[in-house]
């Protein structure tokens, strides 16, 4: 058999991410291409329970880091595990979630490894002479550029939303292997000893499938209460412009954008947004984007497929009990 395919996985608090079981989906797809097994990485505390899941979704054998250094991410830690690892097993190529922590982990695994990188993928093709085409935007989203890895072995991470996960399949079940480590606290130059929130939990931007965002136009934060009881009936989550973010309406972790989050949600409704191009780049690859506007020449229009012209303080309690109708019956 070849060189396998390898995935690093995420979870929080004991729980896989979303986006995890679809990056372990799209490497059971580039693995069956390629006629090769499937290995999983989960690194963590007291986390075999879950490990067993990623085999319903097509992992072939699961790799298990546990200790409690690894309760907290660290770049060290993850780092040097992640890249002994990969110098043991040899994988034809590497796949991870393109989430704020594998934004970190990648580039640090990449050149350690002295291999390529190819970040934020939203398409995964074969070559005929075997190689894993990388599929990317840029410049905005302006254009869509095809990569091609001269190094063993290759590395993309994927974004959030784009690929499909397998429906779990309990009939399938994977190896699931504990790691002796080799690295220990006093390894690591720093130590993350607590997390502090400063917002309620609740979903990431980025792994949301509806989002309902507010800019400029919603005029000052105490107005994002009618998006924030939307986005509940609706089961999704609110987000925000860099103009809004700016003004101190909302914090950063909400902010869509060139230079904030790029989202990749089924529905995505912009609410006094008018739409430059920095927020369009982040979400340009968004299923479905309603607009609602009372300029009906801001530029949000040009890429939405549904507009409402007209003031959003009207609009959305409208739709907001029309839907409560629906959703009553």
């Amino acid at each position: 058999m070849s060189k396998p395919v390898f995935v690093i996985t995420e979870q929080r608090d004991g729980v896989f991410i979303k986006v995890t079981y679809e990056v372990v989906s799209e490497g059971r797809r580039i693995a069956d291409q390629l006629q090769t097994e499937l290995i999983t990485i989960t690194l963590c505390s007291e986390v075999l329970d879950i490990a067993e899941q990623l085999g319903n979704y097509g992992a072939d054998k699961v790799l298990v880091a546990e200790s409690d250094i690894f309760i907290n991410y660290t770049a060290e830690g993850y780092t040097k595990v992640i890249t002994d690892i990969v110098r043991q097993i040899d994988p034809v190529g590497i796949l991870l979630p393109a989430t704020a922590i594998d934004k970190d982990l990648a580039p640090r695994v990449a050149a350690k490894l002295d291999i390529g990188l190819a970040t934020d993928c939203i398409r995964l093709l074969i070559s005929e002479n075997g190689k894993i085409i990388a599929c990317r935007p840029m410049y905005a989203g302006k254009i869509i550029a095809d990569y091609e890895f001269d190094s063993i072995p290759q590395m993309v991470s994927l974004r959030s939303n784009i690929f499909f996960a397998n429906e779990p399949d309990p009939s399938k079940s994977a190896i699931v292997e504990k790691i002796n480590l080799t690295i220990s606290s006093s390894d690591l130059k720093t130590v993350v000893k607590k997390i502090v929130t400063t917002t309620a939990a609740k979903m990431d931007l980025t792994e949301a499938d509806i989002i309902v965002s507010g800019g400029r136009g919603m005029k000052c934060p105490e107005n994002y209460k009618i998006l924030e009881e939307l986005a509940e009936l609706l089961g999704g989550v609110v987000g925000a412009s860099r103009a809004a973010v700016d003004a101190g309406w909302r914090p950063h972790s909400d902010q869509i954008g060139q230079t904030g989050k790029t989202v990749s949600p089924k529905l995505y409704i912009a609410c006094g947004i008018s739409g430059a191009i920095q927020h369009l780049a982040g979400i340009r690859s968004s299923k479905c984007i309603v607009a609602i506007n009372k300029d009906a020449t801001a530029p949000i229009f040009e890429k939405a497929d549904y507009g409402i012209v007209g003031d959003l303080f009207e609009v959305i309690p409208q739709l907001t009990e029309e839907l409560k109708k629906v959703i009553e019956k």
